[in-house]
């Protein structure tokens, strides 16, 4: 992914951004006991695991689309029954 700041083109590369969506489920208090596992290929976030409810599910695709390069989500996670 490829993105200017102030006129100068960087690329942030897949490792960087699972790294950063990892972080930010490690580090919301509502995430940071999730068992998740996060791979990026492309810009695109695939996550996969399990969920509490359907909220916490909702939650990890958003903090995951908020880390910067993310092209989309893919949020294939379970939701316990």
């Amino acid at each position: 992914m490829l993105f200017a700041s102030g006129g100068t083109v960087r690329k942030i590369d897949d490792a960087s951004i699972t790294s950063q969506v990892k972080f930010a489920l490690f580090t919301h208090e509502s995430t940071s006991a999730l068992k998740a596992k996060v791979v990026t290929s492309d810009g695109v976030v695939l996550s996969t695991g399990e969920a509490a409810t359907d909220t916490e599910k909702s939650l990890v695709a958003k903090l995951a689309s908020d880390v910067r390069g993310v092209n989309a989500v893919s949020n294939n996670m379970k939701v316990k029954s």
